[in-house]
């Protein structure tokens, strides 16, 4: 019985290596949700000033705009496993530190924001390397699943495991959150360490090059290669009218729909379950549904779902609402990135996500500001409005494109009838043509 679950979960044909970056990848996750939890509270523990709550927030995403790509270069120039493993250890030290003058006294708001900032240069480095990780490991046509199982964890002990428990354990004890982090991030490392990777050369090489050499040369690929082009300027383009919307989600919840600070949880949660929908049944989706009907499917259900909470004001309503998003935000997330991992040579890996980690990151940062603007003009809807004819004129202008994002993903997979993973092995180039624009 175990062993039929554990086949249904982790199916064998994915590799042991993958089983431990899976594991790896969960319990990670665990520690991560619960300092989603705990770091606010720490925060809002030693200052209740809105500018210094303020820059907690901004410190978080800060890293991941200032060090993506290069740390997309040192992933591509590197033992990537071993870069994971240092850029882990670093998180477990700045954890130690910061434990050490929480137990001692000797906290206060500058220790804590400077750990904030140093955490978020470890992470955006451990981050980045990982999502290079399952292209090298696991079949191509396998890809889909493997995705699917690592996004699992995210939603289910990032989104709603961790948060509570570290709200729990901050109660009892403000070092302890921390101190389970880092039981999570050192248990993390030793399973790393058991993945066997195969030799990805990247952009290693005897020449000297500078930092800025790869990240040109890494940019220079992206803005060629059409299907991957084409991804990046949808997650920066949707991230900015999904920033403007869920920056005023609370707002929302509070002044439309006059739900209290359960309700706005339970919108949360509604969404986090949508994603287990999303997760139970990608396996079933990706055999019966082409992955350019996923992809135009999901970023027409984004786009209504601003339409839909613009109009509404009941809030059972917003509940099936965000419960639906909740799933195509984990399907879109399985699909793009697997899209991504097929279509990218290995030893681009590494700057390519680091691209993506900045569109991502940088869309929901400006959306935020956006949406904030608009609210303060035109109430708490506008921002909504914002995104639904934002998302709805970019979605008609691509909506050729995804055809072709995906067709070349199945073009990639075909010419491999085996599925294996031996092409990561191929040296990187720059593509010869370049997909039609639609």
């Amino acid at each position: 019985m175990r062993r039929s679950v554990v086949e249904t979960v982790v199916p064998a044909r994915l590799g042991r290596s993958f089983r431990w970056l899976l594991g790896s990848s969960w319990i990670s996750n665990i520690g991560d949700g619960i300092i989603l939890a705990a770091a606010p509270l720490l925060v809002a523990s030693e200052t209740r000033e809105p500018f210094l709550v303020a820059s907690a927030w901004t410190l978080q995403f800060l890293p991941t705009v200032l060090f993506s790509l290069p740390a997309g270069v040192v992933a591509d120039r590197v033992d990537r496993r071993r870069l994971i493993v240092l850029a882990n250890m670093a998180r477990v030290a700045v954890l130690g530190v910061l434990v050490a003058t929480i137990v001692s006294g000797q906290v206060s708001i500058a220790v804590v924001l400077g750990s904030v900032f140093a955490l978020g240069i470890a992470e955006t480095f451990a981050d980045t390397t990982t999502a290079t990780l399952l292209p090298m490991m696991v079949p191509r046509r396998d890809l889909g699943i493997a995705n699917a199982r690592v996004i699992a964890g995210i939603v289910t002990l990032n989104q709603l495991v961790g948060p509570p428990v570290g709200a729990l354990l901050f109660g009892l004890g403000r070092s302890y959150p921390f101190i389970t982090q880092i039981v999570c991030v050192a248990t993390s490392i030793l399973l790393v360490l058991r993945i066997q990777l195969p030799e990805h050369g990247g952009s290693r090489t005897t020449e000297r090059r500078s930092i800025r050499t790869d990240v040109r040369e890494g940019l220079v690929w992206v803005w060629h290669h059409a299907a991957v082009r084409t991804l990046v300027l949808t997650i920066v383009t949707f991230n900015v009218t999904f920033g403007a919307a869920w920056s005023v989600l609370v707002l929302y919840s509070l002044e439309r729909l006059h739900l209290g600070e359960i309700g706005f949880g339970l919108l949360t949660s509604a969404m986090a379950a949508g994603g287990i929908l999303g997760t139970v049944s990608y396996g079933w989706l990706e055999r019966h549904v082409s992955l350019g009907n996923i992809m135009r499917g999901g970023l027409v259900i984004e786009t209504v779902t601003h339409l839909g909470l613009a109009l509404n004001r009941l809030p059972w309503v917003a509940m099936a609402i965000m419960f639906v998003f909740g799933a195509h935000a984990f399907v879109w997330g399985t699909t793009s990135v697997t899209v991504r991992q097929r279509a990218v040579p290995t030893g681009f890996q590494g700057r390519v996500q680091g691209v993506y980690m900045i569109g991502v990151t940088g869309g929901i940062v400006v959306g935020s500001v956006v949406g904030g603007l608009i609210a303060d003009r035109w109430g708490v809807t506008g921002p909504f409005w914002f995104a639904f004819v934002g998302s709805a004129i970019f979605l008609a202008l691509i909506w050729g494109q995804l055809v072709h994002v995906a067709h070349a993903d199945e073009e990639i997979v075909a010419q491999d009838p085996a599925g294996g993973a031996g092409w990561a092995h191929h040296p990187a180039r720059l593509p010869e043509t370049d997909l039609p624009h639609g």
